[in-house]
């Protein structure tokens, strides 16, 4: 029997059909998750990043559209799926947690009738079992007193709490996938290492994987197994944690990095990257990140494609930095 990797995407292309023309919010983005890995999908705002989870999950609003590639769940070409049989998956072996929680959680609604509603749609139990499974969930999340978070509206928690809530409820049915959108960005830092640690503890008991969508790629180094650095809709850098940040080759990640605080003496103004991030509505047919490169020459013209740097590490450029360079 083949083994097919738990999630494969392939050549996977979104378009955004505005009147000012097509947007290329993701072009020609592939990607392989293992059973109980961690991928950590990395890029400034509007690299696409977002776009990509909402593609995988079918997600994705008009006037947007997923126009070519495959994403394959367990072999199974999702793009094939009708609507309920993808309604059957979402929420049940494929889930996603939002930025913001309060798109995963009803304000007019207590969290006991959200969580049971979730389980019921995918389960056959009885209301009690839905909410005995609710509670043990939200524990597992290191909330304390569950039974009193069950009762609660929405509004009435913080917004640690929350995200807590949203992300148990993705949890619900012990997924194979979760699609994490950068959920814990709007929370203060403790808050976050907490639940990066609960997060990776239930992945590790479970045997779920991840796809950890982030700009902090110092999030990603304590988290991932694997990164995809992604920009103006394409995956530029792809290969293990220690690969993409030890053995950096493209200077876009080199300047993600040496962006991050921790990577400027302190007193000494942040290293940025100058120029902005091209508009996805008219990309040039050639090398994208071009104009904001120090290592620019006349190959950069043409549209880079993926140079193997070892067997599990590649990236899309002609004058890739060195290693000994960059130490």
């Amino acid at each position: 029997m083949s083994h097919h990797p738990l999630l494969e995407v392939r050549g996977l292309q979104t378009r955004f059909f505005t009147r000012a023309g097509a947007v290329n919010a993701v072009n020609n983005v592939s990607f392989t998750l293992e059973r109980g890995k961690i991928l950590g999908l990395v890029g400034e705002s509007g690299s696409g990043k977002s776009v990509t989870g909402f593609s995988i999950m079918g997600l994705v609003d008009k006037p947007g559209r997923v126009v070519g590639g495959q994403v394959l769940f367990n072999g199974r070409d999702l793009g094939q799926l009708r609507e309920r049989e993808m309604r059957k998956l979402r929420g049940n072996r494929i889930a996603m947690i939002f930025q913001d929680p309060m798109m995963t959680l009803n304000p007019v609604l207590r969290i006991d009738t959200q969580m049971i509603e979730t389980v019921l749609a995918h389960k056959k139990v009885s209301r009690a079992q839905a909410r005995e499974l609710a509670r043990d969930t939200i524990g597992m999340m290191g909330i304390a007193s569950p039974e009193d978070r069950l009762m609660a509206y929405p509004h009435q928690l913080s917004g640690g709490m929350r995200q807590r809530i949203a992300i148990a409820i993705a949890l619900l049915h012990q997924p194979d996938v979760i699609i994490a959108d950068e959920p814990t960005t709007a929370l203060d830092v403790t808050i976050q290492g907490q639940i990066l640690s609960e997060i990776q503890n239930l992945t590790e008991r479970y045997g779920t994987s991840l796809i950890w969508i982030t700009h902090d790629l110092s999030v990603v180094a304590g988290l991932a197994d694997e990164v995809a650095v992604m920009y103006a809709g394409r995956i530029v850098e792809y290969g293990s944690v220690s690969d993409v940040l030890d053995r950096t080759t493209h200077p876009y990640t080199m300047g993600l990095l040496n962006s991050l605080p921790s990577n400027n003496r302190h007193g000494t103004r942040l290293k940025q990257i100058p120029g902005m991030t091209p508009s996805l509505l008219s990309l040039p047919d050639r090398c994208a990140f071009a104009d904001r490169c120090a290592h620019r020459t006349q190959a950069c013209e043409r549209m880079p494609e993926r140079t193997a740097v070892s067997e599990s590490h590649w990236v899309r450029c002609f004058n890739p930095i060195l290693i000994e360079e960059a130490a």
